[in-house]
């Protein structure tokens, strides 16, 4: 378990954060949930990194194991044999309310009078406070600062049985979620109207289902892809096997863009298209978009990759590599010291001087948030050789903070919000700064409509354009909820 301070932790990455990855699990008796679900939470595990846990039900009582750390760091042997049952859900988080502590660490589990109830939540209720407020106000003690937690006790509350309850929580729940929930007997999934968290169902076997964030850990676990859960959806997985129903009235369809550009792996497909062709297809957007007279085209490391294999594609340029990546920096916990925090890039990359000698260079990079790591990877190519260094964004400009589950830095932080693209590529020292358009981002994941006009995706990170309103989270922050915990 990791026990250093949350002022210690340092990750050098300029990328936004997908807030968590959820999995529910639902076999025959004879097979340990657990096991299963800790290797799809290590398929997952690209989702969250801060801390990792299952919750696991036999019938008759429920129990759950969760730390800090990396999957890998958190379960051994000797944990995953104190979660006995043949129903689980199991968590991967990164904070986007409430601190990175484990008090905030899902699944969480408690006792109520329909029995256990454990919780797995990847997204953010913007009515958090509010709701937060209310149970406050009827007298129910909070011990996190979360709002999964608000999750927990507005169902622990409710009245009826848990798909009463359920239909009741997303009648008062606004904003993104993505819930696998365990109860003695059955595993709930559900998503939120408006379908901004990804949640995708697989069959397992004769006899078993599974809830994922992503296909990628179905196929870890042998586990074949059925569909996913739609918006507004309440799916039930038991002895039965599986049913649902409609929960709330699906919205215009708001997927978060991100998913395709970002967050999720590669091999994972939504709306039977693989993320991996897709991101290809948005470096081929940007090289129509966007050329140049170049020698080579360079991706940054890992997520950049594709985007750069498309660019080479379309623009005739050989692709090669430029960066040499640091696969075991992963995440460190120490602090660098304050006069070479700047020079923190060079610890996750170095430059391939054989290859960029001479070189007029594209880099190719999926997205820019803050702005401090691409001038240190411009530097680096040149330190490397390359003679001039042009840099494609294969997405659009972050102007605006995510409200939806998505830890994409405040307004002031965001650097396309404060700088015109000319002001951003002086900035990093490129000699040319380009990005993608919304419209072509839009084409290159397939979600137009026949005018050409984009349809079906949250596009408000670029845009300004929220599918719901945002209430009180324009002036709060992901520590808003901390109250007497702090952080």
């Amino acid at each position: 378990m990791n026990t250093q301070p949350d002022h210690l932790q340092f990750n050098s990455s300029d990328k936004p954060h997908e807030e968590c990855g959820v999995f529910g699990i639902y076999t025959n008796e004879a097979v340990e949930a657990a096991r299963l679900t800790f290797f799809a939470l290590h398929a997952l595990q690209h989702r969250g990194q801060e801390s990792a846990g299952i919750a696991t039900s036999d019938g008759t009582m429920a129990h759950v194991y969760k730390a800090m750390g990396l999957v890998s760091q958190v379960f051994n042997e000797e944990n995953l044999s104190t979660l006995p049952g043949h129903l689980a859900i199991g968590h991967n988080r990164y904070s986007t309310t409430g601190s990175s502590h484990l008090r905030n660490a899902q699944p969480l589990l408690i006792e109520t009078l329909l029995g256990p109830l454990g919780l797995a939540h990847n997204g953010n209720l913007i009515n958090a406070p509010q709701l937060r407020r209310d149970l406050l106000q009827r007298g129910v003690g909070l011990s996190t600062s979360s709002d999964s937690e608000v999750i927990v006790q507005i169902l622990a509350g409710g009245h009826g049985n848990w798909k009463t309850r359920l239909r009741m929580l997303m009648a008062q729940a606004e904003g993104a979620f993505a819930l696998t929930i365990l109860t003695r007997d059955a595993v709930y999934g559900l998503r939120d109207p408006w379908g901004f968290r990804p949640l995708c169902i697989g069959k397992l076997g004769e006899h078993g289902y599974v809830l994922a964030s992503e296909s990628c850990a179905l196929t870890t676990i042998g586990a074949k892809l059925v569909r996913e859960v739609l918006p507004g959806e309440i799916v039930c997985l038991d002895k039965n096997g599986i049913h649902s129903e409609q929960g709330a009235t699906p919205q215009q369809f708001s997927l978060c863009t991100f998913e395709h550009i970002y967050f999720a792996r590669p091999d994972s497909m939504f709306q039977n298209k693989v993320i991996h062709l897709i991101r290809q297809q948005l470096g081929r957007a940007l090289a129509t978009e966007a050329p140049t007279e170049a020698d080579l085209v360079v991706a940054v490391p890992d997520s950049g990759t594709p985007a750069a294999i498309g660019y080479a594609q379309a623009s005739g340029i050989p692709f090669s590599e430029g960066f040499i990546k640091n696969r075991y920096i992963g995440r460190t916990f120490i602090q660098p010291h304050n006069t070479s925090r700047r020079n923190s890039v060079t610890m996750k990359f170095n430059p391939l001087p054989g290859n960029l000698d001479g070189k007029r260079v594209v880099m190719v990079d999926d997205s820019i948030v803050r702005g401090n790591t691409a001038g240190p990877l411009v530097q680096l190519l040149r330190d490397g050789g390359a003679t001039e260094v042009h840099v494609r964004v294969s997405s659009p400009p972050i102007k605006h903070p995510c409200f939806m589950g998505v830890d994409m830095a405040t307004y002031n932080e965001l650097i396309a919000h404060k700088l015109e693209v000319s002001e951003i590529c002086q900035r990093i020292g490129a000699n040319s700064l380009a990005y993608l358009s919304i419209d072509g981002m839009m084409r290159a994941v397939g979600a137009t409509n026949a005018d050409g006009t984009p349809n079906g995706y949250c596009n408000a990170c670029f845009t300004g354009d929220y599918p719901i309103s945002l209430q009180e989270q324009e002036n709060g922050d992901k520590f808003s909820l901390e109250g007497v915990f702090g952080s």
